[in-house]
């Protein structure tokens, strides 16, 4: 039976935040916000000081520059307002993600954030399709979705607050330059109180009692003391694992990408309303179009691909000149066997990676800040508490695991090493049940809360064309000519209706065209 009983009866006065980048200045803002109103409110007597270590001389890996529609509910937690916001990072707007050459180079598959369609007789939408399929006709799940019919069009607009049909709900995201967000969540942070200190860590204290991190000792010296301390060191996770050996699962065995190398480059065109991935020989590569520039590049196994081969393919594939040198990165896709040990709290790359391939690390740092704040030890740490957290933590990251790995699985592709070796792979046992249930009836598992909804899975499926060989027979209550004629008219009030926004970049140029 687990102990329920805190660890220790004093409140957190003091939260030291290890590294900066985006993880550290999303931490810090959170923190700072939430505190700011507990003590508002008088929920607790006074809020804990706020410190965050970073080094210029270090910098962050800052690459992840395209996100998910909750990025935005994470800034409106926070007060800010979205028009001030996409101005100072420089950002467009983001639809879903265009998948080229993944199930056969040549063909190409949108992945919205909306749902396709709407129920017919009380039938999900996307049993009707599999009927079609069945008997014959060729469906392009795109034509049923207003954000895939804009995105097409290089068109945007707002979804509407209260839409007059499902048809038109739909939510969206943003490409945004990374360092620019980071600085703009450290001026609210220092505008609410949290206190920055440059310098490098050089060691991490720990209690001789209880094994929990006492404090950081910097190049200077200097000993920064706290309660509870937040690790946002990167990949390295110099106090989860170097201090606490915590443990890491490592999943290259699913995933077997391990290197990545970005590179910016100068706009050419105007920014499409979404990201583009295209497949490569030995993995994909990434465009995320910016108001100012384009953020490239190319993910890949260095055990089907050389890191000079790397960079040519990504330099090749590149629609205007490189601003600057490529960067080269290592990984390894996985996660920390625990987010929450001792006094030390994990986020960002500390914590795990899973590559970028759906843009998921930004929105990993944002649930794991909802965790720290819905189980904060206000009162002393409880196992019960750390516990939930971990399980919680687990729970997210095999989720978003299996979505990614479908990727590589589904594929039509035997043209490489590279794509025999993903076809040929096996998968977790949680997928493999996923995969069997659509290919047997077309029935979707959602496992509460999962990242993405049933019909991101349709968009796979049907983008990789993994058959469905049934449907939910109830959808038979249509006769099959009537229901053509549905989805004929769906696809014609789609279609007009996303004929009627203006273009992406004039919705920039009147609403929020960064300051140059």
């Amino acid at each position: 039976m687990a102990d329920n009983s805190a660890r220790n009866a004093n409140t957190v006065n003091s939260i030291v935040i290890a590294g900066g980048g985006t993880a550290g200045w999303m931490a810090a803002a959170s923190l700072a916000h939430h505190f700011k109103n507990l003590t508002q409110f008088g929920s607790v007597s006074r809020a804990p000081t706020i410190t965050l270590i970073e080094s210029e001389a270090i910098g962050s890996v800052g690459v992840g520059e395209a996100t998910i529609p909750s990025i935005r509910a994470f800034n409106d937690s926070l007060g800010i307002d979205e028009l001030d916001f996409i101005k100072k990072t420089h950002a467009t707007f983001k639809l879903g993600i265009e998948f080229r050459d993944w199930y056969q180079v040549g063909t190409e598959f949108f992945h919205p954030f909306a749902d396709y369609g709407m129920p017919l007789k009380g039938v999900k939408f996307h049993h009707h399709l599999i009927r079609l399929q069945l008997a014959g006709e060729t469906i392009n799940t795109a034509d049923y979705s207003f954000p895939a019919q804009l995105a097409k069009q290089g068109r945007f607009a707002q979804p509407h607050p209260n839409p007059p049909t499902p048809l038109a709900d739909y939510g969206y995201a943003y490409h945004f330059d990374a360092g620019r967000y980071a600085l703009y969540l450290r001026e609210y942070a220092e505008q609410r109180g949290v206190t920055r200190r440059e310098g490098k860590i050089d060691k991490v204290e720990l209690d001789n009692t209880s094994g929990d991190i006492a404090s950081l000792k910097l190049d200077s010296g200097e000993l920064i003391n706290g309660d509870l301390f937040i690790d946002c060191t990167g990949f390295r996770g110099l106090l989860i694992e170097q201090a606490l050996h915590t443990g890491y699962d490592d999943w290259r065995h699913w995933l077997p990408c391990d290197r990545a190398i970005a590179v910016q480059s100068e706009k050419v065109g105007d920014p499409a309303p979404y990201t583009r991935t295209t497949a490569r020989e030995a993995g994909w590569q990434w465009r995320i179009p910016l108001q100012h520039r384009t953020g490239n590049g190319y993910v890949y196994s260095s055990a089907f691909c050389d890191a000079a081969s790397a960079e040519q393919t990504l330099l090749n594939g590149l629609e205007g000149a490189a601003i600057k040198a490529p960067r080269s990165f290592e990984f390894v896709t996985g996660k920390r066997k625990k987010i929450w040990h001792k006094n030390c709290y994990a986020l960002g790359l500390a914590s795990g990676f899973l590559e970028p391939l759906e843009s998921t690390s930004i929105s990993l740092i944002q649930t794991g800040i909802s965790r720290l704040l819905a189980f904060f030890p206000h009162q002393g740490y409880r196992e019960c508490d750390v516990d939930e957290v971990n399980r919680q933590h687990h729970h997210e990251f095999e989720r978003i695991r299996d979505f990614l790995i479908l990727h590589y699985k589904a594929t039509g592709r035997s043209d490489t090493e590279f794509w025999r070796h993903c076809q040929a792979m096996e998968v977790p046992d949680t997928l493999q049940h996923k995969m069997a249930l659509y290919q047997s009836r077309g029935h979707l598992v959602n496992h509460e809360p999962e990242a993405f909804e049933p019909d991101s899975w349709i968009s796979m499926y049907m983008g990789f064309q993994v058959k469905a060989n049934d449907y939910d027979r109830r959808a038979d209550a249509i006769e099959l000519n009537a229901l053509k004629q549905q989805l004929a008219q769906i696809r014609d009030t789609i279609r007009q209706a996303a004929s009627q926004p203006m273009s992406h970049a004039e919705f920039i140029a009147r609403h929020c065209s960064a300051d140059q």
